[in-house]
């Protein structure tokens, strides 16, 4: 008898991923000698901060470092981001209950849900949203209950709405501001209310704090760890991948509720035995002596976006100016809208050589719109900007 993925319980309850139609459709054409521009893909391309690298080797270099390590993170990795939030935030975090270090943000996600989500349980979260936050919760066996989230307040009164009216009371509210793909930004009043509501119901919280670092034009995004009772209900995921370059590193942290920490714990102490000991030591000093990185990486995605936008709306393609993420968030051209997002994203790519994420793959209310990444720089962007008009032109 053979396998065959639809055999597999949890396999059967992923759909086909979206992005590899577009992803197999760049590698063809990368075959063929083409100059694919690729803004599909959030991967930083930016080089990871010297002091980082260099104290990465010089660890990697010492034997007693490339033994098992402690899966919660070294105590003094812990202490350093909880040192960050003090100093950035306000936010008292005790290292040893209400850190602890994960690898990346996904990691840190997909092993809570399983640590704290039960059968049925029911996890609100935005649509579109970025791919885990709706099926890491179908892989913990939870439902995922997503509402419209055309913007924060329309979100916000939805949520309230359920609370009213369902019958099934969410166990847990999964957030993620600025928000990965609609780049919707967030005050201080937004976290007050969330966690107003949680406290009331009884309700946890998650807040994927991915793009901490990067916002423009004088906004800076809030920790939900600010807001008197958060650390009651909720926990902050913050990831090292955009702030400090470090993608491929696989760095982040779960900070906040004691009791979701712990439960986060106990589970990855059965799953992993921690990063590799010389990118902690190294995450140590990017927590510590690399604060002005983080505004140099941000200051290079302010540039990116404004070629990106200014170009795009001079292409005849209106589009406004996110104030955080990486990422431009926008409705497909009117006159394309009736073939959708993937054909659209399809037929670019085709005519102009120029990749884009289409937003059907951040989920049903994500149709009608794509997402450009500000991973190119600032001269491929004008070129890609230049390919778009004359796409947008024939």
């Amino acid at each position: 008898m053979s396998l065959s993925d639809g055999e597999f319980y949890r396999i059967q309850k992923l759909p086909p991923y979206v992005f590899a139609v577009v992803n197999e459709m760049k590698a063809r054409l990368r075959a063929g000698q083409h100059d694919v521009i690729d803004f599909g893909m959030g991967n930083p391309d930016g080089a990871t901060p010297k002091p980082i690298v260099n104290k990465m080797i010089e660890a990697a270099r010492d034997k007693k470092n490339h033994r098992y390590s402690l899966s919660k993170g070294l105590p003094h990795l812990r202490l350093e981001v909880a040192r960050r939030y003090k100093r950035n935030y306000g936010v008292d975090l005790d290292p040893d209950n209400e850190t602890i270090a994960t690898i990346g943000a996904k990691d840190a996600l997909a092993h809570l849900l399983f640590a704290v989500i039960g059968p049925g349980d029911a996890v609100v979260s935005p649509n579109p949203a970025y791919p885990i936050h709706q099926y890491g919760v179908i892989m913990a066996e939870g439902h995922a209950c997503m509402l419209p989230m055309p913007d924060a307040a329309t979100f916000l009164n939805r949520l309230e709405d359920l609370y009213r009216t369902s019958t099934r009371k969410p166990k847990m509210i999964l957030i993620s501001f600025p928000h990965n793909p609609t780049t919707q930004c967030v005050d201080l009043d937004f976290f007050k209310t969330i966690i107003a509501l949680a406290a009331r119901h009884g309700t946890m919280v998650v807040h994927d704090f991915a793009y901490a670092d990067i916002a423009f034009d004088g906004y800076v995004p809030p920790s939900i760890l600010q807001v008197d009772g958060a650390k009651e209900v909720a926990v902050e995921i913050f990831s090292m991948s955009k702030s400090y370059n470090m993608a491929g590193w696989r760095m982040g942290f779960c900070l906040g509720n004691r009791k979701m920490i712990a439960a986060l714990a106990r589970i990855k102490s059965y799953l992993d035995y921690g990063i590799f000991q010389p990118l902690q030591i190294a995450g140590i000093i990017a927590l510590r002596d690399c604060e002005e990185e983080t505004r140099k990486i941000c200051g290079v995605y302010k540039k990116r976006r404004d070629v990106l936008v200014d170009g795009l709306n001079r292409a005849g393609w209106p589009v406004e100016p996110p104030r955080g993420s990486m990422f431009l968030w926008t409705r497909i051209p009117q006159r394309f809208r009736k073939i959708g997002s993937l054909e659209f994203s399809k037929l670019m790519l085709e005519k102009s050589l120029v990749a884009v994420s289409p937003g059907i793959g951040f989920g049903p209310m994500g149709e009608g719109h794509v997402r450009f990444a500000f991973i190119e720089n600032e001269h491929r962007t004008r070129q890609a900007v230049r390919s778009i008009k004359h796409f947008l032109k024939a």
